[in-house]
């Protein structure tokens, strides 16, 4: 089975952090959104008879369009792939988008997962990273959101200058009180070319803090496994049965469509992604032509991956998986290379009843996850 993933590129102010494709002109709303649908029919054959398990609306700001449009691309894909009757279903939505009269709507569409993008429910935060929204609408979005929806994923952003140690953990509280059942957690990262990264160079604002972000992260992972989280990805906590799917399907390797500009797409040999142009994406839907790279992976390539994301999970990196892909002689480097990290307790190896022997960080070596991945790259 696969996932589809659909990027809606506007929002109505940038963020100071975000290095994502969006617009915050609505101008060519109407003829991005009759390229999406041309995209989706254009390549409607391209995994074959697989099913469609996961339908991921993201961005941008997926929450902008209204009831209409967003009903006009689910026809679409319900016309040209086949949907399993369980899919799960997620809009990305931004707290002042979140009206009752809104949330009501969504509630009639498939959607069946909410992703608000809160990031901190407190006001000076929000100025600071420049939201759209206040912390009051924050608030009175999740009471109005669980009415209608069960399934919750609220994001928050930790290691904000200035932000104290207690704040941080109101913040968890918060949301811990309103008992949403998944919260995906990102440290603060200073991106090029953002306005973030343009006021730390001009001494407008203060440096990011990696200590702090990682006393933040060490607080996040007690505080949620305190309340019944499991941390099945490094930034991701979920109660038993909230873990995201559509989001495991790519840490687990599996098949995935990216529609919009500059969406990426995965077939298990190639990635591809599609042109971050939204004048140059219309341009090329309207003759017929998909506005794509192809990227086909390599032995390195794949394996590299397979590290990167597996590191990052409770499932981590299957000994039997790498000799079974990559061959024996790459597995025995492998064992090598990993025994530093293992004799500084920043990854340990356990017997999983169906995988066998995997590698896992320890509580250690999360918040390093990434960099002792490239570490054991093969370059």
């Amino acid at each position: 089975m696969a996932g589809i993933y659909i990027h809606i590129p506007f929002c109505k102010q940038a963020c100071y952090y975000c290095d994502f494709h969006f617009s915050t002109s609505l101008k060519k709303k109407e003829a991005l959104l009759l390229a999406i649908k041309k995209e989706l029919i254009l390549r409607k054959n391209e995994f074959g008879n697989e099913t469609i398990k996961t339908i991921y609306f993201g961005g941008g700001t997926p929450s902008i369009l209204n009831l209409e449009e967003l009903q006009a691309i689910f026809d679409v894909i319900y016309e040209n792939y086949t949907v399993v009757n369980n899919a799960e279903i997620t809009l990305e939505a931004n707290p002042d988008d979140l009206t009752t009269e809104k949330i009501i709507e969504l509630s009639q569409l498939p959607i069946n997962r909410l992703s608000i993008g809160i990031q901190s429910f407190f006001e000076d935060d929000l100025k600071f990273m420049n939201r759209a929204h206040t912390a009051k609408e924050s608030k009175k979005c999740l009471q109005l959101a669980l009415q209608y929806f069960d399934n919750i994923t609220i994001d928050l952003i930790y290691g904000v200058p200035n932000m104290s140690n207690e704040k941080w953990l109101e913040n968890l509280k918060t949301a811990f009180e309103f008992g949403v059942p998944h919260i995906s957690s990102y440290a603060l990262t200073v991106e090029e070319k953002t306005a973030l990264a343009a006021f730390i160079k001009k001494g407008k604002v203060t440096p990011v803090d990696e200590n702090l972000a990682l006393e933040h992260f060490n607080m996040l992972v007690a505080e949620t496994e305190k309340q019944g989280f499991v941390q099945y990805e490094i930034s991701n906590f979920g109660k038993p049965a909230y873990f995201s799917k559509h989001n495991t399907s790519y840490w687990l390797g599996e098949k995935y469509l990216g529609i919009g500009p500059s969406a990426h797409s995965f077939n298990g040999k190639e990635r591809a992604w599609n042109v971050s142009n939204n004048a140059k994406y219309i341009k090329s839907l309207s003759v017929n032509t998909l506005p794509i790279t192809i990227e086909e992976l390599s032995k390195n390539n794949c394996f590299n991956e397979y590290i990167m994301t597996g590191l990052r999970t409770i499932w981590g990196v299957s000994f039997t998986r790498i000799e079974k892909e990559f061959g024996l002689n790459l597995l025995n480097d492998f064992k090598e290379n990993i025994k530093p990290f293992i004799k500084n307790n920043l990854l340990e190896i356990k017997s999983d009843p169906t995988l066998g022997k995997v590698l896992v960080t320890t509580k250690k070596g999360k918040f390093l996850a990434d960099g002792i991945a490239s570490d054991l790259f093969i370059i």
